[in-house]
């Protein structure tokens, strides 16, 4: 059965940053735990500025171990906000391609 990747950001609470900066702790590790735990792979880690404190490249066996992930965080009530969203590769976007083409001429738009 083949993976799933997943973008992951979430912006972490007042708390949970004053937490971070008077015990420093590697969010990585922790991460990789609850991932892997799920049967997927923690890929990459990285903190950002702008609207996320963290962006996360994860490979998830599936919507449902992918949304239990992002549930267990945020019932941690560390994040004040997150966002998970679905990749495609490459590969998988041509057959998404090849399906629409196929498809496209039996939809009929609303104004015609």
């Amino acid at each position: 059965k083949s993976m799933s990747y997943y973008l992951y950001q979430l912006s972490y609470s007042a708390e949970a940053v004053k937490a971070m900066i008077a015990n420093p702790s590697d969010r990585k590790a922790a991460a990789s735990k609850l991932v892997e735990g799920l049967g997927g792979k923690l890929h990459h880690l990285f903190f950002a500025f702008g609207k996320y404190d963290v962006v996360c490249l994860v490979e998830a066996d599936g919507d449902k171990a992918a949304a239990a992930g992002a549930m267990a965080v945020a019932a941690s009530g560390t994040v004040s906000s997150f966002v998970t969203t679905k990749l495609f590769t490459a590969e998988e976007a041509m057959d998404i391609m090849k399906m629409a083409g196929k498809s496209s001429g039996s939809y009929k738009p609303p104004m015609n």
